[in-house]
């Protein structure tokens, strides 16, 4: 069944590039939709930029940018994991442009907080010590994230790039509330769950309750490779 055609960006977390949507763009472009899946400053085919210039402020003018230059709007605005923070920021800046924010297991903030705010001190110190000499974290092992299948771990094993430590620094700047007064659906990844988005879950919840949409999907964190008609169905499924 044909919908009415949407326009999809697809903005992904952290250590990741525009290519982890390969399979999803590919399943909503054949029901009509128009689909950009930018990667973010530093990443993926962007690694070469360097990373002591790259902020979470960085990542949200590039997403704006993606979404002034192509001229989109009634955009569904979809951010995976960290890319939901760079989503938050578009949100609060270019609510014009945009039809619905989808947060895909996304991990949020509240304003004024950084990723590092949300770490143990001894946890922070370490991971600097580590990114001191390229200011960047080396990429998890994809088994980390949930992904089990041996062909998935090889293919996102070989794409994963280091990922500039600034956007953990830097706090998430908004001048309106998270959401900007936009429709906004969660989508959690509960088989398995993902311990890394749980506490920013669990207070956006608790926050934003019934002004948001909230749905759970049986499938993990990578759910855009290993699950991919399912996480295609989700995106499909809102309105």
């Amino acid at each position: 069944m044909m919908h009415t055609p949407r326009t999809y960006v697809l903005i992904h977390g952290a250590w990741h590039g525009g290519w982890c949507w390969s399979r999803i763009a590919e399943r909503l472009r054949s029901h009509g939709h128009r689909v950009c899946s930018p990667t973010l400053p530093g990443l993926g085919e962007r690694r070469q930029e360097p990373a002591d210039g790259i902020g979470l402020e960085t990542f949200i003018r590039d997403v704006c940018d993606t979404l002034t230059r192509e001229q989109l709007r009634d955009v569904i605005l979809v951010g995976h994991s960290f890319g939901g923070l760079a989503v938050a920021g578009a949100a609060d800046r270019l609510p014009e442009r945009i039809r619905r924010l989808v947060f895909l297991d996304a991990f949020l903030l509240p304003p004024g907080v950084s990723a590092f705010d949300t770490l143990p001190a001894d946890v922070v110190a370490k991971l600097e010590d580590r990114a001191a000499d390229s200011s960047s974290l080396a990429p998890p092992r994809p088994d980390s994230l949930g992904l089990t299948d041996p062909a998935d771990i090889a293919y996102v094993q070989a794409r994963l790039t280091p990922h500039p430590i600034g956007t953990y620094r830097e706090p998430l700047r908004l001048a309106h509330p998270l959401g900007n007064g936009l429709p906004v659906t969660y989508l959690r990844c509960v088989q398995p769950l993902f311990p890394g988005v749980s506490e920013a879950y669990r207070w956006a919840r608790e926050t934003y309750g019934d002004l948001w949409s909230w749905a759970q999907l049986a499938c993990g964190h990578e759910g855009m490779i290993d699950a991919p008609e399912r996480v295609a169905g989700a995106l499909l499924a809102v309105d």
